[in-house]
C-alpha cells in the first residue's frame, strides 16, 4: 500500500527548473555521487495485486533498482484500485508514477468524464507499455456471446477507482441504454470475480487487461465459461472518434479456444507529474527503453514490447520533457 513518508518525496516534488529542461538526458540524469548521498524514491502506482500492473511495474523496479548506486533513484511498486486513482496520487503528490490506461490518461488531462472542470494539466506521459484490451468473461448457462447480450446482465464493472469502470462507464454512455436495459452493476476485487462467476452471483466480468491474463485463463479453466465478443456499431463509433481506442482481438492460442475474440481496447502507460523531478523521470524512462529486450521476458504480457510504440502509442498527455530527451538521446525521436 502507499505508505511514503513527507522527506522522501520532497525532492521529487519541487517545480522543474528551465535550465534542466534545457538539459539534454545524459546531463539530466546525474551520478548519485555526482548529487551527494541521498537516496530518492520513486513509488508506482499500479493496480491490485492480483492483476497485471503491479507484476509489470515489479519488474520495471527490478531493472531501475539494479543501477540504485550510480543514480541514487530507488523504485517501488504500489498496489492501489487502479488508474483513477493513481491519477488522482499523482496530483496529489501521493505517487511519483503510475500505469493508468490511455483511455483514463486522456480524460484527465483533458477535463473529461469524472474530470470534467478540474483537468489535471500538470499530467505527462512517460512510456507506453503494451495493449489492453476489453475483455468480458461470461458464464455459458447465461448465454452472453456478444455486446449486446449484457443488456439487463449482473455484470462486474469493476470498483470505483478503477479503469475497468471508467472505460465502461464511456462504453453504456456509448450504448445509449436505458432503465432495464443497463446492465445491473456489481464491484467485486479480481480475487472474488472467478467464485461470483462460477457460482452465478454474476453473469459476466469485465475486465480491461493485457493479454495473457493469469485470472483470464482461470476463469476459463474452473467453470463453463466463454469470451464474448466486444463489436456494435457503438464500438466503432468510439474507436473512430477516440485517438486512445484501437481495435483487437484476444489470440484464440493464448487460451486454447477455438477462435480469436474481437474487442478493443487501448494502452498501459506510464505517466507522472510535471512536478516530479525530472532527473527521476529520466531515471525510470531511460531504464525501461534500454532494457525492452530483458522486459520481455519478465513478464508474459510484456513479450511484444516495441520500442517505437512505447513512445508514441497511447500517449495521450504530453511527453514529459526529461523522457523525450531520453528518448531524443537514443535516436527513438528525432
Amino acid at each position: 500500500m502507499i505508505a511514503k513518508t513527507t522527506q522522501r518525496r520532497l525532492s521529487l516534488l519541487r517545480p522543474i527548473a528551465p535550465t534542466l529542461i534545457a538539459l539534454g538526458a545524459t546531463a539530466a540524469i546525474l551520478p548519485a555521487s555526482a548529487r551527494g548521498a541521498e537516496e530518492i524514491f520513486a513509488s508506482i502506482g499500479t493496480g491490485e495485486l492480483n492483476g497485471i500492473y503491479y507484476p509489470v511495474a515489479r519488474a520495471i523496479c527490478q531493472i531501475v533498482n539494479r543501477d540504485l548506486r550510480t543514480y541514487g533513484v530507488r523504485c517501488s511498486p504500489e498496489a492501489t484500485p487502479g488508474s483513477v486513482y493513481n491519477i488522482e496520487a499523482l496530483r496529489g503528490g501521493e505517487l511519483e508514477f503510475g500505469i493508468v490506461q490511455s483511455d483514463v490518461q486522456f480524460a484527465a488531462h483533458n477535463g473529461d468524464d469524472r474530470w470534467t472542470g478540474r483537468p489535471f494539466r500538470e499530467l505527462r506521459s512517460v512510456v507506453s507499455l503494451y495493449p489492453e484490451l476489453v475483455t468480458v468473461i461470461a458464464r455459458t448457462d447465461s448465454h452472453v456471446r456478444d455486446l449486446a447480450d449484457l443488456a439487463g446482465r449482473r455484470v462486474n464493472i469493476g470498483n470505483r477507482g478503477s479503469g475497468t469502470r471508467a472505460t465502461w462507464d464511456a462504453i453504456e454512455a456509448q450504448l445509449g441504454w436505458k432503465d432495464e436495459q443497463r446492465v445491473h452493476p456489481v464491484e467485486l476485487k479480481g480475487a472474488a470475480t472467478t467464485s461470483a462467476l462460477c457460482t452465478g452471483v454474476i453473469d459476466a466480468n469485465l475486465l480491461i487487461v493485457g493479454h495473457p491474463s493469469p485470472l483470464v485463463a482461470t476463469q476459463l479453466a474452473v467453470c463453463a465459461t466463454n469470451l464474448v465478443t466486444i463489436t456494435s456499431p457503438a464500438v466503432d463509433k468510439l474507436v473512430h472518434d477516440q485517438r486512445y481506442y484501437q481495435r483487437g482481438a484476444i489470440p484464440a492460442g493464448l487460451y486454447g479456444i477455438a477462435a480469436d475474440v474481437p474487442t478493443f481496447g487501448g494502452r498501459a502507460t506510464i505517466v507522472t507529474s510535471a512536478a516530479v523531478d525530472p532527473r527521476v523521470v529520466a531515471v525510470i524512462a531511460k531504464a525501461v527503453l534500454t532494457h525492452v529486450g530483458e522486459l520481455r521476458a519478465l513478464h508474459p504480457v510484456l513479450a511484444r514490447l516495441r520500442a517505437r510504440e512505447m513512445i508514441n502509442e497511447g500517449l495521450t498527455a504530453p511527453l514529459h520533457p526529461a523522457a523525450e530527451h531520453v528518448y531524443k538521446e537514443l535516436g527513438l525521436l528525432e
